[in-house]
């Protein structure tokens, strides 16, 4: 059985050939990382052994080596960000795997005049992160003085018969918690629109949690931005006023960044 290709990224030709290509170890630590030329799209690749690295052994890897995981996944993150630093990369999932080399062309081939508006989209810009975090204890007490809907039912409880008000203000609890998701959604989404005007693309992810951040706070936004290099001063700049205006109020702001452009760019 011959060798498999370990994909880890495609970038235009005429980038690819115009500076010297870096010299990698890959993904078995063996072979170096090369380059496939597929017309005006190139291929960053390595070879694998089919036998060692089949598909049923990389799954049960996966599985069951949690040691051999978080070193294969850091390796193909470190590279691809290697890769992203020198070329407009489209970077490919981790074990992206294709049988031979024809089977690789022929899905490039398939695919070409996409790859090529994702070229175009992705050069000259850069991806980055933007998570937010909140005190839920300190905006609670904030939401509990200052909301109108729960000042307007303190003064609705307070006009009720003694006995009727102890019943009543059980649900002002219930009440709170709820305006406190709806301030949080409020203003993270105030603040993803206004970022919307220094990015080219804002994308909405998945919020982690605590036992993903390893943060006490809640995660209350995670986003995802495509933005110009040019722009990317004024986007950071932006975030640091709203983390100065709002940290006393128990908002933290985690923008993370240059990554390759793995949410604006998508080949299988």
């Amino acid at each position: 059985m011959g060798d498999l290709i370990y994909l880890y990224g495609l970038v235009p030709t005429n980038e690819a050939t115009n500076q010297s290509f870096p010299s990698f170890k890959g993904f078995d630590d063996v072979g170096d990382i090369y380059t496939i030329p597929i017309d005006d799209i190139t291929a960053i690749v390595c070879n694998l052994n089919a036998n060692e690295y089949s598909e049923e052994s990389i799954k049960d890897r996966i599985n069951n080596d949690m040691e051999w995981l978080q070193e294969k996944a850091f390796h193909h993150h470190e590279t691809v960000m290697k890769l992203s630093k020198l070329f407009t990369i489209i970077p490919l999932k981790f074990c992206t795997l294709y049988k031979n080399q024809d089977s690789l062309k022929t899905t490039v081939h398939a695919n070409g005049s996409k790859m090529m508006n994702t070229f175009d989209l992705l050069a000259g810009n850069e991806e980055w992160n933007l998570k937010l975090y909140c005190d839920d204890q300190l905006l609670k007490e904030q939401v509990s003085q200052n909301n109108p809907t729960i000042e307007a039912k303190r003064a609705e409880i307070s006009e009720l018969p003694r006995g009727k008000q102890f019943f009543e203000k059980k649900k002002i609890d219930k009440l709170i918690e709820n305006e406190l998701e709806e301030e949080k959604n409020r203003v993270s989404e105030a603040i993803h629109a206004n970022l919307q005007t220094f990015v080219l693309q804002g994308n909405v992810k998945k919020n982690w949690s605590k036992d993903v951040t390893g943060k006490k706070e809640n995660m209350t936004w995670n986003g995802v931005y495509l933005i110009s290099k040019s722009e990317v001063e004024s986007f950071l700049e932006q975030i640091q006023q709203y983390e100065k205006e709002m940290k006393e109020m128990g908002w933290q702001f985690e923008a993370s960044g240059p990554w390759p452009a793995y949410h604006f760019s998508s080949f299988s």
